[in-house]
């Protein structure tokens, strides 16, 4: 992706997340220069990633596959010294993008709809080889309540309404096409992107950014660049 691409999409997915009644963190606006001034207190948000992430996993059409990330708090499975032991993020999606095929090790996650328009989900569950079962239904909780679907339906979480994802269950979800830009929120257990992420599709979790402007905002797995 182009830096002025990264730049574009987390402006975007600003506006969008205030449109849609959701407020930021104060250092979701810093600057890489006010990253810097604040450096000497910044540790453990740069430990558990906390920020902005922009993604097209390597698959090179944003608009299609990929998403803005927003990590507001964490805690590391290596340092339970340091952060929470949840997580949150918003995930501002374009209306028609999706997340590629994946399932956690480790994570269990609530996948819920924050506002803008309707979300789509698919499930899957694991084999005992880990990879996706095609075949059987899958058993998931909406909002404290059981829900059964087939492998790979597609079905819709609208505003306010979420899924409980556990570990080992592959799900792909985004914006259900024409009904708007989407806010996702998720609440989960500690979230670590390096190790913890299971994709069934051929991607890159993060990619290399082409610097064809300057800067301003950086990426949560880009601090080892400006400290």
């Amino acid at each position: 992706m182009k830096r002025s691409e990264v730049e574009r999409y987390i402006a975007w997915a600003k506006k969008l997340i205030q449109e849609t009644g959701c407020t930021l963190p104060g250092f979701a606006y810093w600057t890489i220069d006010e990253w810097k001034k604040m450096g000497h207190r910044t540790g453990a948000m740069q430990k558990t990633m906390l920020g902005w992430d922009v993604t097209d996993y390597g698959m090179g059409d944003f608009s299609k596959i990929g998403n803005v990330l927003f990590t507001v708090r964490n805690g590391s499975l290596q340092d339970k010294s340091i952060g929470t032991p949840y997580a949150e993020k918003l995930i501002p999606i374009l209306d028609g993008q999706r997340l590629p095929m994946h399932c956690h090790h480790s994570k269990t996650e609530d996948i819920i709809n924050r506002g803008g328009g309707v979300m789509f989900m698919k499930l899957y569950n694991s084999l005992p080889n880990g990879l996706p079962d095609f075949a059987s239904d899958v058993t998931v909780f909406s909002d404290g309540m059981p829900i059964t679907v087939k492998a790979g339906e597609e079905f819709y979480v609208t505003r306010g309404n979420s899924l409980s994802l556990t570990p080992g269950m592959y799900h792909i979800f985004g914006a259900k096409a024409g009904a708007g830009d989407l806010v996702v929120g998720e609440v989960s257990s500690i979230n670590d992107d390096n190790v913890d992420n299971d994709f069934y599709e051929n991607v890159q979790r993060f990619v290399s950014i082409e610097e064809d402007v300057p800067a301003t905002t950086p990426l949560c797995n880009e601090y080892s660049r400006i400290f």
